[in-house]
Order: C-alpha cells, then sequence, then structure tokens
C-alpha cells in the first residue's frame, strides 16, 4: 500500500506540474469577466466594480520589454481617447513574471516588466488608462488566457466576452487594413453582433512564473562563453571610432584600479546581452599597463564579459586625445556612436544605465 500510495502521489505531482506550466487557454466568448483586484502604475488597485460605470469594458494584456506591445501603445492610447467618451473604459494588464523575461529577450526595450519599470513606461508615454501589474503570480491572467502581447478581449454591459484577439492586422504602424477591435468596438455601440468575434494575436508570447527556470538558464548558457583581451594600437583605434558598417557601438573605457569602473561595469555585461542580437555592438577598452594584462582579463573573466575587449599600447595621453577631443582624461569614459562614427552619447564618469539604454533602443529601433 505504501509502495501504491507512493506512486499516485508521484504521478499526482507530475499531472500538477504539467498543468502548472501549461498555457492556459483564451476565455470563450460568453464568457463573464473574471474579476481581479490588482495594482497600477497610478498607485491605485482596480477591480471589476471600479469600470461598472462603463457600458463596454476593453482588456489589453500587454508589456514593456515586447516589440509588438511597443508598437501598439500609441494605438491603445488612441483608443482610450476616442471611446471614452462612448462610455468606454480601456484597462492594460500585464501578465508577464519579471523574473521569466531573459535579457535577450530585451533587445528592443529599455524596460523589463517589473512593476517599478511598468510605472516609467507609463509615465514616459503618459499613458491615459490603467496599467496594472499581474506578474506577481499571473493568476488574473491565467484566467483570461492571453496567447500574446498585445491580446484584446472586450466584454459588454454585463461583462459577457464579445471579442478577443488582436487590435488590428497591421504591426507597424500606418500599415493596418482591418481594425478588428474599433469594428467590434462599434458593432456593440451600435446594439449589434460583433461580425468576427474570435482573431488569431501576433506578439510576444506570455512569460508565465512556470517559465522562470527557462529564464535562469541563460546565466548558465553565458557563464561558458569565451572571454578574451586583445591589444589595440591608434591605427587599430582610428578603424574602431570610425565605425564602418551598420551597427551601433557602445565603447567603455576603464580600468580595474578605477572603483567606479568596477561598479559600473555590470551594467555594461546586460547590456551587451539585451542588445548584441540587434544592429550594435559593445566594446571595452581598458587603460591598465600592458604589463597588467592578466589581472585585466581575470576581472573580465569573472564578470563574464563576452563583448570585445582590448588593452590599448601606447601613449594614454594620445589616446583621450583621439577617442574624444573633449574628454578630460578621468575615467570611467563611455562614447556611444552611430554608424560611420558620430558620437551620440559620451558621458566622463558613471553612466546612468536607463538614460542609456533608452537611447540604444531608440536607435536601433523599438518594434520590428
Amino acid at each position: 500500500m505504501k509502495t501504491l500510495a507512493g506512486t499516485l502521489f508521484l504521478l499526482l505531482s507530475a499531472v500538477l506540474i504539467t498543468l502548472a506550466s501549461t498555457d492556459p487557454v483564451p476565455l470563450e466568448i460568453g464568457s463573464t469577466a473574471p474579476d481581479f483586484s490588482l495594482p497600477a502604475t497610478d498607485g491605485k488597485t482596480y477591480s471589476l466594480k471600479d469600470f461598472q460605470a462603463s457600458r463596454i469594458l476593453l482588456i489589453v494584456f500587454t508589456c514593456n520589454h515586447c516589440p509588438t506591445a511597443q508598437a501598439y501603445e500609441d494605438r491603445i492610447k488612441q483608443l482610450a481617447s476616442d471611446y471614452k467618451s462612448k462610455g468606454v473604459a480601456v484597462v492594460a494588464i500585464s501578465p508577464n513574471d519579471p523574473l521569466s523575461v531573459r535579457l535577450d529577450e530585451m533587445g528592443y526595450t529599455d524596460l523589463g516588466d517589473s512593476f517599478e519599470d511598468m510605472k516609467i513606461r507609463a509615465k514616459d508615454k503618459q499613458f491615459n488608462f490603467p496599467y496594472l501589474f499581474d506578474g506577481k503570480t499571473s493568476e488574473v491572467s491565467m484566467k483570461y488566457g492571453p496567447q500574446a502581447t498585445p491580446h484584446v478581449f472586450i466584454f459588454d454591459a454585463q461583462r459577457k466576452l464579445r471579442y478577443t484577439g488582436r487590435i488590428d492586422d497591421g504591426e507597424k504602424p500606418g500599415t493596418a487594413k482591418t481594425h478588428d477591435t474599433r469594428n467590434a468596438l462599434d458593432a456593440l455601440l451600435a446594439n449589434k453582433p460583433v461580425a468576427v468575434e474570435k482573431t488569431k494575436t501576433f506578439g510576444c508570447s506570455i512569460k508565465w512564473p512556470s517559465k522562470r527556470d527557462y529564464a535562469n538558464a541563460a546565466f548558465d548558457e553565458w557563464a561558458k562563453e569565451k572571454v578574451s583581451l586583445e591589444e589595440l594600437d591608434p591605427d587599430q583605434l582610428k578603424k574602431l571610432l570610425a565605425n564602418e558598417g551598420v551597427n551601433y557601438k557602445l565603447i567603455n573605457v576603464w580600468a580595474t584600479w578605477c572603483g567606479p569602473c568596477v561598479v559600473e561595469f555590470p551594467h555594461f555585461v546586460d547590456m551587451n546581452r539585451m542588445y548584441r542580437n540587434r544592429e550594435f555592438e559593445m566594446v571595452t577598452i581598458t587603460l591598465d599597463d600592458l604589463a597588467r594584462k592578466q589581472n585585466a582579463l581575470n576581472f573580465l573573466t569573472k564578470k563574464q564579459a563576452s563583448t570585445k575587449n582590448y588593452i590599448f599600447k601606447g601613449d594614454k595621453y594620445a589616446f583621450i586625445e583621439q577617442i574624444d577631443k573633449k574628454w578630460e582624461g578621468s575615467l570611467p569614459y563611455t562614447l556611444f556612436l552611430a554608424p560611420g562614427g558620430k558620437i551620440l552619447y559620451s558621458k566622463q564618469g558613471v553612466i546612468e544605465p536607463l538614460e542609456l539604454k533608452k537611447m540604444i533602443a531608440e536607435s536601433v529601433g523599438r518594434i520590428y
């Protein structure tokens, strides 16, 4: 009996794990809207009753990091603006568990999907609708069953689901030909049936909490990447600064003996992991003496800096003059170059990571 009980327990555990890791299915047309109580970026907590005065409730599941979600942010704002006076409430919910998002899934953004990052995005974009966070457990989102970001659910006055799917058929702003969400809203407002009740969605997959292991596995992968340190002479530096080709180039000048350099260095490692699959290249140049090359390499290895790393050989003052005549010479020093070598950003001293990531995201592009 003990053996049988043990076997049944293991089987039940396996079933529960499988269910927990399976993506939920979307609500069926005609289903009642599941209630919720979620915090929003405006400091309030919202539930269904907060929108009971509205004839129609539009809930869109979206997030910060996804390029498709970002492509639709202005259109969601426009929906909220155009239909507010008609009795339509627009609510956005982020379903994503922030710990289930890998850095290399953030190549189109400056922000992750944490609640604090959501507050920044809502302020930056001046959202005119509540932006709710469900990433702590994703329990509410699982009841609705969004398949991608963004995913729209429209409920009538009785809070019965009348439309689920995409906003329109054109991810790139200005390319849509079929405006499914607007068509559904217009039909409901006219007391007519919705012609197309359900469409496919397109965008980033939902980062459910069950995907944390997938995100954590990235750190094991990055730890295995090769770290090297090459010597760089003035002629090579000239070519580096010319930045021929299509890539934007972020250059950080540092040294192992520079305390601020050491403190900020992990931010550059993260940026490399975020943007290196785009038209972007991260380069580090240490001004340690050549005799301390191994020390510098040891530091880079410890930080898992699989960037393009150089140690300069030559006169340091000539190096300072060559890299940027405006640079006074203190470390750390950071440059962001456009293709062709134009300086878009230069900073003597410690960077503000979010400021720099915003510039990178805007330069390489936030949407496909």
